[in-house]
Protein backbone atom coordinates (compact mmCIF):
# COMPACT_ATOMS: atom_id res chain seq x y z
CA UNK A 1 0.00 0.00 0.00
CA UNK A 2 2.92 2.79 1.07
CA UNK A 3 4.42 1.74 -2.51
CA UNK A 4 0.85 2.75 -4.23
CA UNK A 5 0.44 6.02 -1.87
CA UNK A 6 3.94 6.63 -3.44
CA UNK A 7 2.91 6.46 -7.04
CA UNK A 8 0.08 8.77 -6.48
CA UNK A 9 2.48 11.35 -5.14
CA UNK A 10 4.57 11.22 -8.32
CA UNK A 11 1.04 11.29 -10.15
CA UNK A 12 1.03 8.18 -11.59
CA UNK A 13 -2.37 6.36 -10.93
CA UNK A 14 -1.22 3.32 -13.28
CA UNK A 15 1.69 1.96 -11.00
CA UNK A 16 -0.39 2.56 -8.20
CA UNK A 17 -3.59 0.60 -9.07
CA UNK A 18 -0.74 -2.27 -10.50
CA UNK A 19 0.59 -2.44 -6.47
CA UNK A 20 -2.67 -2.71 -4.81
CA UNK A 21 -3.47 -5.32 -6.84
CA UNK A 22 -0.32 -7.40 -5.15
CA UNK A 23 -2.12 -6.21 -1.96
CA UNK A 24 -3.77 -10.20 -0.81
CA UNK A 25 -7.51 -10.68 -1.50
CA UNK A 26 -8.38 -10.68 2.43
CA UNK A 27 -6.88 -7.27 2.78
CA UNK A 28 -8.23 -5.25 -0.29
CA UNK A 29 -11.60 -4.48 1.24
CA UNK A 30 -9.33 -2.57 4.58
CA UNK A 31 -10.60 1.07 4.76
CA UNK A 32 -6.86 2.14 4.79
CA UNK A 33 -6.92 -0.20 0.77
CA UNK A 34 -9.94 1.27 -0.40
CA UNK A 35 -9.21 4.97 0.45
CA UNK A 36 -5.83 4.80 -1.87
CA UNK A 37 -8.22 3.50 -4.31
CA UNK A 38 -10.44 5.36 -4.20
CA UNK A 39 -7.75 8.06 -4.76
CA UNK A 40 -6.74 6.34 -7.65
CA UNK A 41 -9.83 6.35 -9.62
CA UNK A 42 -10.75 10.04 -8.40
CA UNK A 43 -7.48 11.30 -10.81
CA UNK A 44 -8.56 8.57 -13.79
CA UNK A 45 -11.97 10.30 -13.61
CA UNK A 46 -13.33 6.99 -13.02
CA UNK A 47 -16.64 8.43 -11.07
CA UNK A 48 -18.87 5.84 -11.27
CA UNK A 49 -16.27 3.16 -9.71
CA UNK A 50 -14.89 5.76 -7.30
CA UNK A 51 -18.28 6.34 -6.13
CA UNK A 52 -19.00 2.39 -5.61
CA UNK A 53 -15.63 2.43 -3.52
CA UNK A 54 -17.14 5.71 -1.37
CA UNK A 55 -20.34 3.74 -0.70
CA UNK A 56 -18.41 1.20 0.37
CA UNK A 57 -16.63 3.54 2.66
CA UNK A 58 -19.30 4.98 4.29
CA UNK A 59 -21.08 1.83 4.91
CA UNK A 60 -17.84 0.54 6.38
CA UNK A 61 -16.95 3.70 8.71
CA UNK A 62 -20.25 5.72 9.25
CA UNK A 63 -18.96 7.50 11.56
CA UNK A 64 -15.95 9.21 9.86
CA UNK A 65 -17.00 11.75 7.69
CA UNK A 66 -14.55 11.36 4.64
CA UNK A 67 -16.70 8.32 3.26
CA UNK A 68 -19.58 10.76 3.02
CA UNK A 69 -17.52 13.58 1.23
CA UNK A 70 -15.96 11.36 -1.02
CA UNK A 71 -19.86 9.82 -1.89
CA UNK A 72 -21.05 13.22 -2.12
CA UNK A 73 -17.96 14.30 -4.36
CA UNK A 74 -18.15 11.35 -6.89
CA UNK A 75 -21.90 11.83 -7.14
CA UNK A 76 -21.58 16.02 -8.06
CA UNK A 77 -18.42 14.87 -10.57
CA UNK A 78 -21.64 12.69 -12.02
CA UNK A 79 -23.35 15.68 -12.44
CA UNK A 80 -26.18 14.32 -9.63
CA UNK A 81 -25.41 17.19 -7.48
CA UNK A 82 -29.00 17.15 -5.88
CA UNK A 83 -28.19 12.87 -5.20
CA UNK A 84 -24.39 14.96 -3.59
CA UNK A 85 -26.14 17.77 -1.75
CA UNK A 86 -28.79 14.92 0.08
CA UNK A 87 -25.97 12.37 0.92
CA UNK A 88 -24.33 15.07 2.96
CA UNK A 89 -27.53 16.22 4.52
CA UNK A 90 -29.11 13.02 5.75
CA UNK A 91 -25.63 12.62 8.05
CA UNK A 92 -24.33 16.36 8.32
CA UNK A 93 -25.38 16.66 12.41
CA UNK A 94 -23.93 13.56 12.87
CA UNK A 95 -20.50 15.81 12.49
CA UNK A 96 -20.63 18.85 14.27
CA UNK A 97 -17.31 20.16 14.35
CA UNK A 98 -16.93 19.45 10.60
CA UNK A 99 -16.21 22.53 8.78
CA UNK A 100 -15.11 20.32 5.54
CA UNK A 101 -18.52 19.12 5.46
CA UNK A 102 -20.09 22.38 5.47
CA UNK A 103 -18.26 23.61 2.99
CA UNK A 104 -18.90 21.18 0.64
CA UNK A 105 -22.54 21.55 1.26
CA UNK A 106 -22.25 25.08 0.30
CA UNK A 107 -20.41 24.33 -2.90
CA UNK A 108 -23.70 22.49 -3.93
CA UNK A 109 -26.32 24.61 -2.37
CA UNK A 110 -24.88 26.73 -5.02
CA UNK A 111 -24.69 25.24 -7.77
CA UNK A 112 -28.09 24.29 -7.70
CA UNK A 113 -28.74 27.74 -7.26
CA UNK A 114 -29.56 27.51 -3.92
CA UNK A 115 -27.62 31.03 -2.86
CA UNK A 116 -29.00 31.74 0.45
CA UNK A 117 -28.53 28.01 1.52
CA UNK A 118 -24.95 28.21 0.66
CA UNK A 119 -23.98 31.26 2.26
CA UNK A 120 -25.66 29.41 5.74
CA UNK A 121 -23.60 26.43 5.15
CA UNK A 122 -20.57 28.54 4.22
CA UNK A 123 -20.96 30.74 7.24
CA UNK A 124 -21.09 27.51 9.45
CA UNK A 125 -17.86 26.51 8.29
CA UNK A 126 -16.00 29.95 8.71
CA UNK A 127 -17.57 29.12 11.91
CA UNK A 128 -15.88 25.65 12.50
CA UNK A 129 -12.78 26.35 10.52
CA UNK A 130 -10.12 28.84 9.61
CA UNK A 131 -12.09 31.33 8.23
CA UNK A 132 -9.57 32.92 6.40
CA UNK A 133 -8.10 29.42 4.65
CA UNK A 134 -11.90 28.57 3.57
CA UNK A 135 -12.21 32.35 2.35
CA UNK A 136 -9.44 31.73 0.41
CA UNK A 137 -10.51 28.30 -0.84
CA UNK A 138 -13.90 29.36 -1.72
CA UNK A 139 -11.87 32.46 -4.23
CA UNK A 140 -10.53 29.52 -5.86
CA UNK A 141 -13.64 27.29 -6.14
CA UNK A 142 -15.32 27.48 -9.15
CA UNK A 143 -18.49 26.26 -7.50
CA UNK A 144 -18.34 28.86 -4.93
CA UNK A 145 -18.26 31.40 -8.01
CA UNK A 146 -21.42 32.94 -7.94
CA UNK A 147 -19.75 33.99 -4.59
CA UNK A 148 -17.03 35.57 -5.35
CA UNK A 149 -17.70 39.01 -5.56
CA UNK A 150 -19.44 39.06 -1.94
CA UNK A 151 -16.79 37.29 -0.46
CA UNK A 152 -14.25 39.75 -0.97
CA UNK A 153 -11.07 39.34 -0.97
CA UNK A 154 -8.54 38.06 1.65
Amino acid sequence: MQAAQGWIELGSHLEANEELENITAGNRAHPAVLEVRLEIYAKARKWEAALDIASALAQLLPEHPLGWMHRSFCLHELKRTEEARDNLLRVVNQFPGDPDMRYNLACYECQLGRLAQARAWLKKAYKLGNRKKIKLLVLDDPDLEPLWKEVGAP
